[in-house]
């Protein structure tokens, strides 16, 4: 079965492969700006319902999967939109190395939310979730700060931040999925894909040992430094 990311995201890209799943990526050109008066979930449905929605128009006009008889209306095309929440504010990708300051000291030594909206569409079949985990960063010094901008991780990142980085390890604990955290909830994606493999093992490479999390179990605890 091959799967379509309605994604650019590196990291997705990484975590699909890191599955062992056969998939082409189709990004979706699809204006990310709130609009007025919207919560920051309404703009995440919304974007993710429009990426799902233009990676299927691509798939039928045989733009990502050149083969037409590939191009049929049972390929799963997966989209996701994750974003940082402190204190009910969005905290984005930073514009600069300001903003990315910004972010990081406000996020130092307190805990936020990562918030996913998932969607896998098969046609007009649409499979909607929402994914948020709970993530509690460490008092990481200013020195810290300094040089992880420098090694221009930051800009491309909601929130400014890596989890897995291995120079920096900003978090000290993560209460849910953790690998929602870096992108993609592969459990939760698997719960609505129950043919995909197991993702445990994705896991312990990211975190150091497979997540025994049940879905929607926000007890439990993953360690966000790498071993």
């Amino acid at each position: 079965m091959t799967l379509v990311l309605a994604s650019a995201s590196p990291r997705r890209r990484e975590l699909l492969a890191a599955l062992g799943l056969q998939f082409v990526v189709c990004p979706a050109n699809v204006n990310e700006d709130p609009l007025p008066g919207e919560s920051p979930l309404e703009t995440q449905h919304r974007i993710t319902l429009a990426k799902a929605q233009a990676a299927t128009r691509q798939v039928a006009e045989g733009m990502c999967i050149p083969d037409a008889a590939d191009a049929q209306e049972s390929v799963p095309i997966i989209a996701c939109d994750t974003t940082v929440l402190l204190d009910g504010e969005m905290l984005n990708k930073p514009a600069d190395t300001d903003e990315a300051w910004h972010m990081l000291r406000r996020l130092r030594n307190r805990t936020h939310e990562v918030q996913s909206a998932l969607v896998i569409q098969r046609g007009t079949d649409i499979q909607a979730t929402v994914i948020t985990s709970r993530v509690t960063m460490r008092n990481y010094g200013d020195s810290e700060i300094e040089a992880y901008i420098s090694s221009g991780d930051p800009f491309d990142k909601a929130g400014g931040y890596a989890v897995q980085h291995a120079g920096f390890q900003p978090v000290s604990e993560i209460r849910g999925c953790p690998l929602n955290v870096i992108g993609l909830s592969l459990c939760h994606l698997r719960a609505c894909m129950p043919d995909l493999p197991d993702c445990a093992q994705v896991c312990a490479a990211y975190f150091g040992k497979p997540c025994p999390a049940h879905l929607d179990d926000p007890s439990h605890v993953v360690s966000g430094q790498m071993c």
